[in-house]
């Protein structure tokens, strides 16, 4: 792997990828930008007091970096192997796009968080993971992403526990299939009926 040092020097850095592995961390430089080529990574901060608090969750297509937070500590953690693109801030060329993008998501994710009850945040949550990064399949739409539990719990500020039981609680409903390395299956003509 190209060190991140000599491809920013290099004046075709535009076209650098890095390869980052499950659970390795992007690096923060405030002059580069991530753009995600292959994998997720799922962008957060920490509270006072320890707790995760997520920002957002980015695919194929999207920019991260600490660039375009105010948040400190701002950390970029890989959900799977990921591959990026450099972009030195000074060639970044959809900046609208990109502040768009990361407003909606901050929105929708605020709205998803904003509901009274964790088996209803999390439904909303696995129905927009199936829109925004699914993939259909026979059964559904696959959200291929690997989140844990404990994944999906700091996102909506509850317990893996507490995600653990609801989760096989919508298993027992049919509202969804978890297969192997934390992968699940929505049954989104299930979901929308769910009582809410």
């Amino acid at each position: 792997m190209v060190s991140l040092q000599s491809s920013l020097s290099n004046s075709t850095t535009r076209n650098t990828k890095q390869h980052f592995t499950r659970r390795s961390f992007l690096p923060e430089h405030q002059n580069i930008l991530w753009q995600i080529e292959k994998g997720f990574v799922r962008t957060f901060t920490y509270l006072e007091d320890g707790t995760t608090v997520a920002l957002g969750l980015w695919g194929p297509g999207d920019t991260v970096g600490k660039a375009l937070s105010k948040m400190e500590p701002y950390q970029m953690e890989c959900l799977t192997k990921v591959e990026v693109s450099i972009i030195p801030i000074e060639e970044w060329f959809q900046p609208k796009e990109t502040l768009l993008a990361h407003i909606q998501q901050a929105q929708e994710l605020m709205v998803i968080r904003s509901y009274k009850k964790v088996d209803t945040m999390l439904i909303k949550l696995l129905a927009w993971l199936s829109k925004k990064f699914g993939s259909d399949v026979e059964k559904g739409r696959l959200i291929d992403m690997r989140l844990t539990h404990e994944d999906l719990a700091e996102m909506l500020g509850s317990t893996r526990v507490t995600i653990t039981r609801i989760l096989g609680q919508f298993e027992e409903e049919g509202l969804i299939d978890r297969l192997s390395l934390h992968r699940i299956v929505v049954r989104e003509e299930d979901i929308w009926y769910y009582e809410i």
